[in-house]
């Protein structure tokens, strides 16, 4: 412990301070080792809540007795992972988390004193709610917000406003909805919502990105917008390419032909009405046919009481006219035709399609004198694959539709080695290189982040420089103390003291000088060659006659440390 204090004495101010900050940095680097470790046990329960679902789940775990951590701005609530199972299930008991805004449940409560419109705005709000609950159940999808615009009557044409609807949707990192998946959320939204079509609704993803836009109604001339005309070629030039390779493959290899299509369609909306008379047949329709007669009797007899008498007189015949009129009238028609045509768009004007096929190899000769020969397929060949490709793309010739079928060399057949050579191989690749784990620290390590691994290496290795250095400096200062006082010697140092240490050490040169002597006389050896010790012998009797106070204070130093 007096050594450390010593050691810790003798150190300077900015020793003292890197000291000081290195301490700290390990204790803080062990602090977030072991608050990581102990948050390693956590599991996400709901990830990205909105702030009345996370306080609403906080609750619950809270009446539940069980740990939770919030992170990511309180919209990410993890707990234990051996209980995650658990409360997942407690959570949907419970019906949490309600996912925003509520649903059909908040009819559950009477509301008294409502208006109409107040509760025909409920059921647009419950129904959005509804929807939104609905998208999410898809498998790519976080979130989602429907927003829907109820249709609006009126007695005037054009105030008429029809139903729309307009979909926000956030995908979970790294998903991606297909094309299939849009138009499903469309049909799905428009078969909830009265009176909207599926062509009226938007899909817009977070990034911004157009999903599916609604169509617009009313085009000029019926005319799509050219983004959807070029989807519609494209697809329709995908199809013809899918058929034409589905034709070849049983007979060719996929690497052995390639095939492009052009298409030309025409995406205006035609109506055609025709009413054709045929004056060849004609019906009766109608026919109608009257009669009428009329006629006049004149009075006769005479005149009085006598003829109004219960027996009257025989009267004479009198005199009598009238009339008689017929009348008929037949409808007759031509038989009549009406046809009423109505061509949809994207009808095939022509289509253009082009196969290139490769040529076959054959080789004369071996080894290196072998001749590369190209034999193009023969006509017979080439005939059944033209009637093959044109039989399943469904090519009119009256319509102008073309198919050319060339053979040419592909760039993969004149590369071909000939038989018999070798084949150069690639180099292997050199196997990673890798760090040993010991087994006893690998189930430490299992799912450990590579950055924070990172992090302690770097942190450990800068403490054991910072060490290094510490004693690196505590090295050098104490040679410079040995220095300083081989220089400085003390003012007492007399003349005797001098004259003692110049007699030792001639004493030891010559005794020296008479062992080697003996030695050599012992070994019947010529005269020895200069060693390494007489020259540093005859460097210190060099030092010792030109400054004799150092060599005095070296000796001294040296007692000093043998009686120790």
């Amino acid at each position: 412990m007096d050594q450390l204090k010593r050691i810790f004495a003798s150190l300077t101010l900015k020793q003292r301070i890197t000291i000081a900050l290195a301490a700290l940095a390990v204790g803080c680097g062990l602090y977030y080792f072991v608050n990581w470790n102990s948050e390693r046990q956590f599991k996400d329960l709901y990830t990205r809540l909105s702030p009345a679902d996370a306080g609403a789940v906080v609750q619950k775990l809270k009446e539940s007795g069980v740990d939770y951590r919030l992170t990511n701005s309180g919209t990410t609530v993890r707990v234990p992972a051996d209980k995650a199972d658990g409360m997942l299930v407690q959570m949907a008991s419970a019906q949490l988390p309600r996912s925003g805004r509520p649903g059909y449940e908040s009819f559950e409560r009477p509301s008294f004193g409502a208006t109409d419109e107040e509760i025909k705005s409920k059921e647009k709000w419950a129904l959005e709610a509804e929807l939104e609950r609905s998208i999410r159940t898809l498998e790519p999808v976080e979130s989602a917000r429907v927003h829907i615009s109820q249709p609006k009557d009126s007695v005037f044409i054009e105030s008429r406003q029809e139903a729309k609807a307009s979909v926000i949707i956030s995908l979970r990192s790294g998903a991606k909805l297909a094309p299939q998946s849009v138009m499903g959320i469309c049909h799905l939204v428009a078969s909830a919502v009265p009176q909207l079509a599926s062509e009226s609704v938007s899909v817009v993803d977070t990034q911004g990105r157009i999903l599916h836009s609604p169509r617009k109604a009313g085009v000029e001339g019926g005319i799509e917008p050219p983004e959807s005309s070029l989807e519609f070629r494209q697809k329709m030039e995908r199809d013809l390419i899918n058929k034409i390779g589905a034709a070849l493959e049983p007979v060719l290899p996929p690497d052995r032909f390639r095939a492009g299509a052009t298409v030309e369609c025409d995406m205006s909306l035609v109506e055609q009405t025709d009413e054709t008379y045929d004056p060849s047949k004609s019906v009766m329709l109608t026919s109608q046919q009257t009669e009428d007669a009329a006629g006049n009797t004149l009075a006769a007899g005479a005149p009085g009481t006598a003829a109004n008498l219960p027996r009257p007189p025989q009267r004479p015949n009198g005199g009598a006219t009238g009339s008689t009129r017929k009348t008929q009238n037949t409808t007759y028609q031509s038989s009549k035709t009406l046809r009423h045509v109505r061509v949809p768009q994207g009808v095939v004007k022509r289509i253009s399609l082009s196969v290139l096929v490769d040529q076959n190899v054959r080789w004369e000769g071996t080894g290196t004198a072998a001749k590369r020969i190209l034999e193009p397929p023969p006509p017979e060949t080439l005939k059944k694959y033209r009637d093959q490709i044109a039989a399943a793309t469904g090519l009119v010739p009256e319509r102008g539709d073309q198919l050319i079928i060339e053979s040419l060399p592909f760039e993969s057949t004149l590369n071909l080695q000939a038989p018999g050579l070798p084949v150069p191989q690639p180099p292997p690749a050199a196997p990673p290189q890798t760090f040993p784990i010991p087994p006893a620290l690998q189930k430490y390590l299992v799912g450990v982040n590579a950055g924070i691994l990172l992090g302690v290496a770097v942190t450990v290795l800068l403490l054991v420089a910072g060490a290094v250095f510490l004693l690196v400096r505590l090295l050098r200062k104490k040679k410079k103390v040995s220095a300083a006082g081989f220089t400085a010697l003390p003012a007492a140092a007399g003349g005797d003291g001098l004259a003692d240490i110049q007699q030792k050490i001639a004493q030891t040169a010559a005794d020296r000088e008479r062992m080697e002597a003996e030695a050599v006389a012992a070994l019947r050896l010529g005269p020895a060659e200069a060693k390494s010790s007489d020259v540093m012998m005859k460097h210190l009797r060099q030092l010792s006659k030109e400054n004799p106070q150092a060599m005095a204070q070296l000796l001294r130093t040296w007692i000093q440390e043998s009686k120790r």
